[in-house]
């Protein structure tokens, strides 16, 4: 038998991912870099997410816009080509095949793609039913967002008339929109915490512009309709208490893991909440010359968050680049009691880490918390924040609250109070 062809490349960074930070990378590092910069992306048009979320809200803190997902990432896209990226869509990494080599396979046949860089854009993806274990009917008319968004705004495909949304943060009530575009009624939102995870000027108006409720402290239990979606049935956490609510469709929103299949194939160490690998503040991993940056190691938050790790990392590339050098000593940062996670895990010099900020994630709601750092079983800094910390959304803390730290101390736990 006659081995396939293999076509060779060697650009000086590769970008596995061609969503907002993957873009935003290219679009940095392009004029920047001696030799090419090339975005892999797996689906068959770059810019993520945002392609097929046809709504507002997108481009706020990177372009100072607000403007639609679809518009978002077509200017994405459009700013790394004109900077000189090379996008190759449809193309899928299947592995590595050395510290800065993997394999793709795409409409060019078989590649093998060498690189001085690689940066992991990955993204992260809402977990589907069958990973949440919610019991009931095989039923069609279950979706994530995703899938949701997919089908309404790619493949112009139909839902159904009613749906519950389970999740209230951020993503749901996008969810919530995407339903209204299809004639299809939002009858309920539902989450398990007390109270909604999106921010208030999001529910509040939600609730009246979509005249549908917010159910808190509700558990879905079971999915009821053969061959089709009849109605889920709904378990308040505080009473026990179950209800039946009659729709035709379900949409999962949230519960996001990162797309790390790559990452733990090259040895980097992932997160064991999060799922996300680790980085310093300057988003490198423990391979050198691999940088890994966006929702992969924040999942989730919002596409222009995403986006300026992209523009963060830039620097670092062009540094090491420049050096070769590998991270050198630092300590790691290991979130307590109600956080969950925390990125970057590991400070490595002076360096800030991106828009000056250490990220979180909650299961607690804490109205004006109090940070507390300890290291070496003493309390090294306090502060108090006029934001809260609340599940469904990324929680952001100054970084400038590491000045107390001595890195000789080892490691560095946060908790709030």
């Amino acid at each position: 038998m006659t081995a396939a062809l293999e076509t060779v490349l060697t650009p000086t960074v590769l970008i596995i991912g061609g969503g907002p930070a993957g873009l935003r990378a290219a679009a940095e590092l392009a004029p920047r870099v001696s030799g090419d910069v090339l975005v892999v992306e797996r689906e068959a048009e770059a810019g993520g997410i945002p392609r097929h979320s046809d709504h507002p809200g997108y481009g706020m803190r990177d372009m100072g816009k607000f403007i639609g997902g679809p518009r978002y990432a077509r200017i994405l896209r459009d700013r790394a080509r004109a900077a000189g990226a090379r996008i190759m869509t449809s193309t899928m990494v299947t592995e590595w095949a050395g510290d800065h080599e993997v394999l793709a396979t795409g409409p060019y046949g078989r590649l093998r793609i060498t690189a001085q860089v690689v940066i992991l854009a990955t993204g992260a993806r809402e977990r589907p039913r069958p990973a949440r274990l919610i019991p009931g009917d095989r039923a069609h008319g279950v979706y994530t967002t995703g899938n949701l968004q997919n089908i309404v705004h790619l493949k112009h495909g139909k839902v159904g008339k009613r749906a519950v949304v389970i999740g209230a943060e951020l993503v749901s009530w996008s969810a919530a929109l995407t339903l209204q575009h299809v004639g299809c009624k939002t009858a309920m939102l539902t989450t398990e915490y007390p109270q909604p995870d999106s921010y208030f000027f999001f529910t509040l108006p939600g609730k009246i512009f979509f005249r549908t409720k917010v159910a808190t402290r509700t558990k879905l239990v079971r999915v009821i309709g053969r061959p089709n979606v009849e109605a889920v049935e709904l378990e308040n956490l505080d009473t026990g208490e179950r209800s039946i609510v009659e729709c035709d469709t379900v949409v999962l929103t949230g519960d996001w893991i990162p797309d790390n299949e790559l990452a733990r194939s090259a040895g980097i160490p992932i997160d064991p909440i999060s799922k996300a690998p680790i980085v310093d503040q300057q988003l490198r991993t423990n391979v050198p010359g691999v940088f890994a940056i966006g929702n992969m190691l924040h999942p989730v938050d919002t596409a222009d968050i995403a986006a300026l790790d992209g523009a963060a990392v830039a620097d670092h590339v062009v540094a090491y680049l420049e050096t070769g050098r590998a991270p050198s000593e630092g300590y790691d940062l290991q979130a307590q009691g109600a956080l969950r996670w925390v990125a970057p895990a590991r400070i490595v010099g002076p360096a800030r880490p991106p828009r000056g900020r250490l990220l979180f994630w909650t299961d607690e709601y804490r109205p004006f918390p109090r940070v507390v750092l300890r290291q070496g079983g003493r309390v090294v800094a306090r502060k108090r924040l006029l934001w809260p910390a609340a599940p469904g959304r990324v929680f952001r803390v100054p970084s400038s609250i590491l000045r107390a730290v001595n890195p000789a101390d080892g490691t560095v736990s946060i908790s709030v109070e």
